[in-house]
């Protein structure tokens, strides 16, 4: 997931006053694998707490990121994301007062291309923000920034610590919920759409994730010639908002 690339903070100090003063910042927080330092569990506590997805790693990961990490590292965004009570609260406001509202989830997205392709997409066909999950997918990197042409400091981004439960949260609050796969049976151009939207994509190895299909009203396909395979995600992403808008 290009870890070279990100901005690195190392060090228990340094990584403790991002996580309490920027956690929007972090992607995710690297410990070294079985430590056995009080300090470094109570740091991931403290990012737990925080939404920031942890991970448990041998300690020449570390060392490839930065000499001066002390057991821990914390690989950043290129721009803060929206923590989930903020955004749960704007998208809850939009249906309350009937304003038109498209949120796109893009989950398993592993290549910075593609999600910075997504981007700028979504911003291009007035999708209000994008939920990315914290696991699975890249963080909001340089290639991310440069694939989006600048969109990506344009575009609100909300990665939920738990995808489920924000997915849950707004099909009770009335949004209409599709997935775009290649295999369903249901086509993209005989579907009836809600302007309280919000469309699902999957990555382009790993589709569209069975929980985030069990919260859809529809999985929908999108026309294609036999000779092809499939859509590149953020054409196929592309297509579906142009449809639904």
């Amino acid at each position: 997931m290009g870890l070279m690339e990100q901005r690195v903070v190392g060090g228990a100090r340094d990584v403790e006053e991002l996580l309490k003063k920027k956690p929007g910042l972090i992607h995710r927080v690297l410990f070294k694998l079985k430590s056995g330092n009080a300090k470094l569990y109570e740091l991931q506590k403290l990012a737990e707490q925080a939404n920031v997805h942890v991970q448990q790693v041998e300690e020449k990961i570390l060392d490839k990121l930065t000499k001066r990490h002390n057991g821990v590292v914390a690989l950043c965004h290129e721009k803060a994301v929206m923590p989930w009570n903020d955004t749960r609260k704007i998208l809850l406001e939009a249906k309350q007062n009937d304003v038109p509202c498209r949120i796109v989830v893009a989950a398993n997205l592993e290549d910075p291309h593609n999600l910075g392709a997504c981007i700028r997409s979504s911003l291009a066909l007035s999708v209000r923000l994008m939920l990315v999950p914290a696991k699975g997918s890249c963080g909001l990197t340089p290639a991310v920034e440069r694939s989006s042409a600048g969109t990506l400091q344009k575009m609100d981004i909300c990665r939920p610590g738990n995808l489920e439960i924000a997915l849950k949260e707004l099909k009770e609050a009335g949004y209409q919920i599709v997935g775009l796969d290649g295999a369903s049976e249901t086509s993209i151009t005989d579907f009836k759409f809600s302007k309280h939207l919000v469309m699902a994509i999957g990555g382009e190895d790993k589709g569209l994730p069975p929980y985030i299909r069990k919260f859809c009203d529809s999985v929908l396909k999108i026309p294609m010639s036999p000779e092809a395979h499939s859509y590149n995600t953020s054409v196929a992403l592309s297509i579906g908002l142009y449809v639904s808008a």
